[in-house]
């Protein structure tokens, strides 16, 4: 009976510091560029680092950052929003990425007026995708990193949506699944008031449905837009200017454009054997070679 009453007191225990564990993560906690991460990262006391706070925060809940400061690398494993909250609220990393994404399928992660800093291209990757529902940047600056920026290469598919992001630097600003990545579901990428410039390649859409409006794309030394893959990218409303390429279709993949404007390229539309599907209402001028409706035979024309 001893012995018995003993097992049950130890279950018992664990359970209530199971329990206390729950309940002490909160809805909302806060970083500051002086915080410690031993505080309970309250208003009053908070932590120090997106990674002391991330434990202390309840899945959907809230980290938002009180002043300036370098909040440091992360990987997030749960629904979760991160609000840098006007601040310089900065995530400064060296030879990792800046924030991972390896959230649960029906995870939705918001990533708020953040900094990331790649220290001058010896960061990995701005934000890499690996899993999630839904990923949201919004009023981001992304810089100085040697690989992209965005890079969207979920296992089994998911939905991302960018908006009013500045990208600077790097391989590729948005790359929607890479090589390799093993997408095994559909990735549909939104793409809103971004800016992309001094990458090698623009946007690279090379799985799922990718959608850019209202963006300017320039002085890349690559491809503004770049298809590829079994990838489909629908190009609307959007300034390409000063590229290597505007915009290139690889075998496989679609490019459809409509009321786009695509100045001072060397190149307007380069064939890489994909489809580039012509809404006849973009504007063109001052591109070297490629242009509309004259491409290579292996690249299909059409008109929508």
């Amino acid at each position: 009976m001893y012995r018995t009453m003993r097992q049950f007191s130890a279950v018992a225990f664990v359970a209530m510091a199971l329990a206390s564990f729950a309940n002490a993560q909160a809805t909302r906690t806060w970083v500051s560029g002086v915080g410690d991460d031993a505080n309970p990262c309250s208003r009053t006391a908070p932590c120090k680092t997106f990674a002391g706070a991330i434990s202390k925060t309840a899945a959907g809940g809230e980290i938002d950052a009180l002043d300036p400061g370098g909040f440091g690398a992360l990987t997030i494993t749960k629904s979760i929003v991160i609000d840098g909250g006007g601040n310089l609220a900065g995530v400064l990393v060296a030879g990792t990425n800046g924030i991972t994404v390896a959230a649960g399928a029906t995870d939705t992660v918001i990533l708020r007026n953040i900094w990331f800093d790649g220290a001058n291209a010896t960061g990995v990757t701005g934000v890499s995708f690996i899993s999630g529902g839904l990923l949201v940047v919004e009023k981001c600056l992304i810089f100085g990193f040697s690989q992209s920026d965005i890079n969207v290469a979920p296992s089994g598919g998911g939905n991302v949506s960018v908006q009013d992001v500045s990208m600077t630097g790097g391989v590729t600003g948005i790359k929607i699944g890479g090589a390799g990545s093993g997408i095994g579901g559909t990735v549909l990428a939104t793409l809103n008031r971004i800016s992309i410039k001094g990458a090698t390649n623009g946007v690279d859409g090379e799985y799922g449905l990718t959608n850019i409006t209202n963006s300017v794309i320039t002085q890349n030394t690559g491809v503004a837009v770049l298809s590829g893959g079994t990838g489909t990218v629908s190009v609307t409303n959007n300034l390409l200017v000063g590229n290597q390429v505007a915009v290139e279709a690889g075998t496989g993949s679609t490019i459809r454009l409509s009321n786009n404007d695509v100045y001072d390229n060397q190149t307007g539309f380069a064939c890489g054997g994909g489809t580039l599907a012509s809404a006849a209402n973009n504007r063109k001028a001052g591109n070297v070679g490629g242009s509309l409706p004259v491409c290579a035979p292996t690249v299909t024309m059409t008109v929508q």
